[in-house]
């Protein structure tokens, strides 16, 4: 049975707490700073100390990139619309690696929290698995950049 859409409730009678406005506003958002994004996983990758980090960090770049296709694809079947690409973009290099890799790791906490009120907003499920697949991925590189900090911290204790 199909209801008339109110804030909350789904076209399908499914209640929601946030609105599907409130998540295609952060799904554009979260692509909009993609290229910063790039170029300062690019700067990380450059910078890190072992090939093992760089495989690392180049792992979590690529599988962002596969982030904003997907998230450029749910705003494109949701809206009909495409997100343009910003024209001219700079980035603040970090004052250390390990200052980058300590932006990065919040940086990746920050986006599961706004990636759950997409997440919640999103009234199919076809798109809800695409945010949840999106989800784990930053839990994942959460993870990745601790053990690269504990990397780090063994190299200054020498373990």
């Amino acid at each position: 049975m199909s209801v008339p859409y109110y804030y909350g409730y789904s076209r399908q009678g499914t209640m929601t707490y946030k609105s599907l406005e409130e998540a295609l506003r952060l799904i554009r958002q979260s692509v909009e700073g993609e290229r910063e994004d790039e170029l300062f996983y690019d700067y990380l990758i450059s910078v890190a100390p072992s090939q093992e980090e760089k495989d690392i960090i180049t792992s979590i770049r690529n599988d962002e990139r596969k982030h904003n296709r997907m998230f450029r694809s749910i705003y494109q079947g949701l809206t009909g619309q495409t997100i343009p690409a910003p024209d001219q973009v700079e980035f603040e290099k970090p004052k250390t690696y390990i200052d980058g890799i300590r932006k990065a790791l919040f940086g990746e906490l920050s986006a599961v929290e706004r990636y759950r009120d997409i997440r919640a907003g999103l009234q199919s499920r076809y798109y809800r698995d695409m945010v949840f697949e999106i989800l784990t991925d930053e839990l994942k590189h959460a993870t990745k950049y601790n053990y690269i900090l504990d990397l780090d911290t063994r190299r200054l204790i020498g373990k």
